[in-house]
């Protein structure tokens, strides 16, 4: 069946179901690079700057955090630690309130895959509907068995092609959306074990000057 056959046979549900593969399959893609630059730079980029930061190397980290500003956890540490003096509780909320603020980036897209998975479906249904009442409407009941009965089984067999869209369409969404949602989730739980680490580093460091300004006086 050609392309053109296949949305006479689907009815104008199809063209919604198109607009939603077009949209979805954008967005996927937006979503595959997006993850794709995360999961080749991120771990090696934040490992580098908490071995500077150990080092008390906090020039080159925050220079390295600066050159990758395009990545969720540099510029949750950025924000920590572009405070001046902070104090370990000011700088542990600095750390809680950006990584907050990047979760909307990270779930980014997230609502429109779950309409296009929910709406996909029943569009191929409704598809699926029209097409059956078109095929019984055409159909005399003194004709049973006669020659509309054959257009009439072909007419639902056609009207199944939308319920069939409406479902590749969903599924192929579906299939993404979960990948995307671990990621996600993986994602949330690095944030917290790395802003841990910085944040044990910079009491360590705050503690230490503390000490050190005592022992001075």
């Amino acid at each position: 069946m050609g392309i053109q056959n296949l949305f006479t046979a689907g009815g104008v549900v199809m063209w919604p179901l198109l607009a939603f593969s077009v949209l979805g399959g954008a967005l996927i893609i937006e979503r595959i690079r997006f993850w794709v630059r995360i999961n080749q730079r991120q771990s090696r980029v934040v490992r580098d700057v908490l071995n500077l930061y150990r080092l008390d190397n906090v020039v080159g980290a925050m220079d390295k955090l600066q050159k990758n500003a395009d990545l969720p956890l540099a510029r949750i540490f950025l924000a920590a630690l572009e405070l001046e003096e902070p104090n370990p509780e000011e700088f542990r909320l600095a750390l809680e309130r950006e990584s907050q603020a990047e979760i909307p980036v990270l779930k980014r897209f997230q609502n429109i895959f779950e309409t296009i998975i929910g709406l996909a479906p029943l569009l191929g249904l409704l598809g699926t509907v029209l097409g059956l009442i078109t095929s019984f409407a055409s159909l005399n009941l003194g004709d049973v068995g006669g020659t509309k009965t054959t257009g009439v089984t072909s007419g639902i067999s056609e009207a199944l092609v939308s319920t069939a869209s409406g479902l590749i369409v969903a599924i192929f969404t579906l299939l993404f959306a979960n990948t995307f949602r671990g990621l996600y989730q993986r994602q949330i739980a690095l944030i917290q074990e790395y802003g841990g680490q910085l944040e044990l580093l910079y009491r360590r460091r705050y503690e230490k000057g503390e000490k050190t300004y005592a022992s001075t006086r």
